[in-house]
């Protein structure tokens, strides 16, 4: 009977631990501006599920007008991404193969698309930085930033600047 009682527990932690696994050291998602009211933002999220976003306009509020961008940068937010969120995020992040992506996609004969950064480094120290003017990369890459972009929705973010 310990002996089932040890394994269980022994099972029960090293779950636990898996939660937070990650091949990921840093991942650092920026979304730039467009000729509208496209969310301006810098979301750095690190692997113990630390999130930092960097709020310039229409991250955490709505524009209506012209004057909306001669109000002040939202400021800094943080948050702890929830587990199941921080689990589908790593599980994106494999799934789109980041290595073999391009480290451009978009195209420039259209002058009003917002443009993203993708920069994600690895475990080991390397990295792969993927810019896409008009998030128009793969299907994939264009789920994923739907993904990472409600995150601001999605999480509990407290202003700390």
């Amino acid at each position: 009977m310990k002996i089932l009682i040890t394994l269980f527990a022994a099972l029960i932690l090293s779950s636990c631990s898996t939660q937070n696994q990650t091949n990921y050291s840093k991942i650092t998602y920026e979304a730039g501006a467009c000729f509208g009211f496209c969310p301006m933002f810098k979301l750095t999220i690190s692997p113990d599920r630390t999130a930092i976003i960097d709020a310039e306009r229409f991250t955490f509020t709505d524009g209506s007008s012209k004057d909306d961008f001669s109000k002040p940068r939202e400021g800094i937010f943080k948050a702890t991404i929830d587990k199941e969120s921080f689990a589908k995020l790593n599980s994106f992040l494999d799934s789109l193969n980041l290595k073999s992506l391009k480290n451009y996609y978009g195209d420039k004969n259209i002058t009003d698309l917002p443009t993203s950064h993708l920069i994600v480094t690895f475990k080991d120290g390397s990295s792969k930085h993927i810019e896409d003017y008009g998030k128009s990369g793969t299907e994939k890459l264009r789920e994923f930033y739907e993904f990472i972009e409600n995150l601001r929705k999605t999480q509990k973010w407290t202003k700390v600047n």
